[in-house]
């Protein structure tokens, strides 16, 4: 009995935890257009400008992504396309095709911390900000400029800017070898918006951190 009341408590103690530790993300369309909110985990909804989409995220996700997706049609069973961002379905079970900006989490990780990031090395498609809700020293990452507007012409496609990764596939964009640098075209990205991933290596001015715990908002075209 003593046995079984100790790992009854163990089990009620990591559920208090993992609850505490969780992350709740308020997914706001502020565009003038309908964004199809997409989120792994968590799926997808269609969010018409003005709209709002509460997502609970468990305590120790790794991987996490939310973007969203322009141009789409479903059917009556969700499955269906987007002209950005697409990943087949209204409630996607993997990540979206470039170009997509992308807000990127992982939660209650090396010292109880939550890292974050606004990544532009899937390309963009709406301007986005990534930030706490409160409680957190950080003020979030921003990306609210229009990158489409002057994306240079070979990484134009329908819709957005794709980054240099998707068009020449090559080491020097791609950095498979893990020692890449800025490059011009990534320079582009990062000169419009500074807190951004802009190339695979871009850490340093692009990751932020706060308290596991923490809740989130993402907006589109803030």
């Amino acid at each position: 009995m003593a046995s079984s009341a100790l790992l009854s408590l163990l089990l009620s103690s990591f559920l208090l935890f993992a609850i505490a530790n969780a992350a709740t993300f308020t997914i706001t369309n502020k565009c003038s257009y309908t964004v199809w909110a997409a989120a792994s985990p968590g799926g997808g909804r269609k969010l018409n400008s003005g709209e709002t989409w509460t997502l609970n995220v468990a305590a120790g996700t790794t991987g996490g992504r939310i973007w969203g997706r322009t141009g789409c049609s479903f059917d009556s069973n969700g499955n269906g396309k987007c002209q950005t961002g697409d990943c087949g379905k209204l409630a996607c079970t993997g990540y979206g095709s470039p170009p997509n900006t992308l807000a990127e989490f992982a939660l209650n990780q090396y010292s109880n911390k939550d890292f974050y990031d606004i990544s532009l090395v899937d390309g963009f498609n709406i301007p986005m900000n990534f930030v706490p809700a409160g409680g957190c020293s950080s003020n979030g990452a921003h990306c609210s400029a229009n990158v489409n507007a002057n994306c240079p012409n070979e990484l134009k496609t329908t819709g957005g800017c794709l980054n240099p990764c998707q068009v020449y596939k090559t080491d020097e964009y791609c950095c498979n070898s893990g020692s890449c640098q800025a490059t011009t075209l990534s320079k582009y990205f990062k000169n419009l918006c500074p807190q951004a991933y802009s190339y695979p290596k871009d850490d340093a001015s692009s990751t932020f951190t706060c308290p596991a715990g923490t809740n989130y908002q993402v907006v589109f075209c803030p």
